[in-house]
C-alpha cells in the first residue's frame, strides 16, 4: 500500500512547490506532477499515475481541481480508482471516498465545481461581448502578421515560403499571405 500524490499546475510558468510541499508532509511516497491544463484529459503523469497504482494504493491531491476541470471527468476517475480498490484524499477539503460521506461530498463538490466553471467561462465571454460592442477588444495578434518583417526578410534571402514556414514555425499558407500583401503594397 502506497500513497501517491498528484500535483498540477496549469501554465509553465506557474510553480509546483506548495502542492509538492504539502504532499511530501501528507506521507506521500511518491509525486507525480506536470504543468498542463486540466482541461486536457490525456495528460502524462495523471496517465502515468493511474497505470502506477495497485490496489490499496490512496492517492492525494492538494485541491479537487488539479485532478479534473469537469464533473464527468472526475467522476471517471473517481470511478477507475475505486474498480482499482485506491482511496481518493483531497487535502484542502478533507474529502476522502474511503468513506460514504467522502463519496457523497465528491459527487456534490465535483457538480459545483463544473458549475463555478461554465459561470466563469459565461462571464468571459459577456466580457468579450461587450469590449468587442466598446471596440476595445481586437482579440489576440495573429502570430504570422507579428512575424511579417521576418518573413519578408526570409524570403528577400532567397528562402522559399516552405523554409520560411518551418523557420518561423508558422504556416505556408501565411507566408503566402503575407508575400501577396507586401506586393499589393508596394
Amino acid at each position: 500500500m502506497a500513497t501517491i500524490g498528484y500535483a498540477r499546475v496549469s501554465t509553465t510558468d506557474q510553480n509546483l512547490t506548495a502542492q509538492i510541499e504539502q504532499l511530501t508532509a501528507a506521507g506521500c511516497d511518491k509525486i507525480f506532477q506536470e504543468k498542463i491544463s486540466g482541461v486536457k484529459e490525456d495528460r502524462p503523469q495523471l496517465l502515468a499515475m493511474l497505470d502506477h497504482l495497485r490496489a490499496g494504493d490512496v492517492v492525494v491531491a492538494c485541491k479537487l481541481d488539479r485532478i479534473a476541470r469537469s464533473t464527468k471527468h472526475l467522476l471517471e476517475i473517481v470511478d477507475s480508482l475505486e474498480q482499482q480498490q485506491v482511496a481518493f484524499k483531497v487535502l484542502n477539503i478533507s474529502l476522502d471516498t474511503a468513506t460514504p460521506t467522502g463519496k457523497l461530498m465528491l459527487a456534490m463538490l465535483a457538480a459545483i465545481g463544473q458549475f463555478e466553471r461554465e459561470m466563469m467561462l459565461e462571464r468571459q465571454r459577456e466580457g468579450i461581448k461587450i469590449a468587442k460592442e466598446e471596440g476595445k477588444y481586437k482579440g489576440r495578434i495573429p502570430k504570422a502578421r507579428a512575424l511579417s518583417k521576418q518573413v519578408l526578410e526570409l524570403l528577400a534571402q532567397g528562402k522559399t515560403k516552405q523554409k520560411v514556414a518551418e523557420e518561423l514555425n508558422i504556416g505556408v499558407a501565411s507566408v503566402y499571405r503575407i508575400a501577396k500583401a507586401a506586393r499589393t503594397t508596394t
